[in-house]
């Protein structure tokens, strides 16, 4: 976790290691040392910090032109290395403000304390806590990916998921090889989204690192999101199982609390015309709630208007109540949102309760959803 982010405690690991590299670059070496000194006297695993501690050391025999730059190294484990400092370092000195989150976080229902959202290109995890249905910024961290990057197609292709998943489980490091560290927290891919794109694999997860390695360098997991052991620990006391969402994106969009209250205004807006809608049982009001793409687990559009029109032709009133709303805008796609709901659908001869998932995209200036299904 990075402490100088102004939360964690000031001596973690890795804030010791960017401002040992921060005090290299003002020629500051004493001080570069004793904090380098003091990372790897309770990590001695910690890659980065001893290539950095050689570094320092060579100094006082000759000027260091970039890290790692020794005659006979293998130049592949050092550009990793080097690309694991540049990550470290680029994530303190663009830490958004506290005036701004991730887009992604548009509501958050009270059972969900917590949330993560993992920003793929800068290797970094972001924790956040729900305050009043919204986010508040708690702790990030440093994270290695896939290999390969871009969307996830199929199991094998090294490419960590980008969308909106939750954690599914926990298996404790007695469950599992040492390769896995101190744990793994499976996440639901495929989601519905996935699996329409005709998107495959399985086996995602947040997990740590061996006993022998402190973090690894970055885009070098299969396709799982991976963190220093005790990082993985820090925020598994905060991961609820089937419960916390978890945003995969490729680069994280932020905005403006004012932009985010717009943001979830507009989505409860469009859920309340969509009940509203409905109720009415002007079916033809309601059913213009829907994309033509529309998509359900079991019938396309043209399907789900003739069921639908058969059931609300049998009411002579329908009453329906929304509550526990979560939403989330999807990443990788513009105009496109995933909400869930509890809803409590009465009628005069029906009475059904159940939580809901459904995907929403816009079409010209309308919410419009594209799938609906139990959640």
């Amino acid at each position: 976790m990075l402490a100088v982010a102004g939360v964690a405690c000031a001596a973690s690991p890795d804030a010791l290691l960017v401002q040992s590299l921060i005090d290299i670059s003002h020629s500051q070496m004493n001080s570069a040392l004793s904090s380098i000194d003091s990372v790897l006297k309770t990590n001695p695993n910690f890659r980065l910090a001893q290539l950095v501690k050689g570094d320092i050391l060579l100094a006082r025999s000759r000027p260091i032109s970039r890290l790692g730059d020794v005659a006979g190294a293998p130049p592949d484990r050092i550009q990793g290395l080097r690309e694991e400092a540049l990550a470290r370092v680029m994530r303190h000195e663009q830490m958004p403000g506290a005036d701004t989150v991730p887009s992604y976080l548009v509501e958050m229902r009270p059972e969900q304390k917590y949330a993560i959202v993992v920003d793929l290109d800068k290797s970094a995890l972001y924790l956040y806590r729900n305050a009043d249905g919204g986010p508040q910024y708690v702790a990030d961290y440093y994270i290695t990916s896939g290999k390969q990057s871009g969307e996830k197609v199929s199991e094998g292709d090294k490419k960590t998921p980008i969308g909106v998943y939750r954690v599914t489980g926990h298996l404790p490091e007695s469950k599992l090889p040492a390769f896995y560290g101190s744990g793994a927290f499976p996440i639901s891919y495929p989601n519905e989204w996935d699996r329409h794109e005709g998107r495959s694999g399985h086996g995602i997860w947040l997990h740590g690192t061996p006993p022998d390695t402190y973090s690894r360098v970055p885009k070098a997991s299969s396709g799982c999101v991976v963190l220093a052991n005790h990082d993985l620990t820090e925020i598994g006391d905060y991961l609820q199982l089937g419960v916390t969402p978890v945003i995969i994106s490729d680069s994280i969009r932020w905005e403006s609390r004012k932009e985010a209250a717009a943001m979830r205004q507009s989505v409860d807006d469009a859920l309340q015309k969509w009940r509203q809608d409905w109720e009415s049982l002007d079916n033809e009001a309601y059913l213009g709630n829907y994309s033509k793409q529309f998509f359900s687990d079991t019938m396309s559009f043209p399907e789900w208007a003739q069921y639908k029109s058969k059931v609300n032709s049998t009411k002579s009133w329908v009453k329906i109540t929304i509550s526990n709303v979560s939403a989330f805008l999807y990443p990788g796609k513009a105009d496109f949102f995933v909400v869930s709901f509890d809803q409590d659908y009465s009628s005069n001869n029906f009475h059904n309760k159940m939580r809901k998932r459904q995907y929403w995209i816009r079409e010209g200036n309308a919410w419009k959803i594209i799938y609906e299904g139990d959640a």
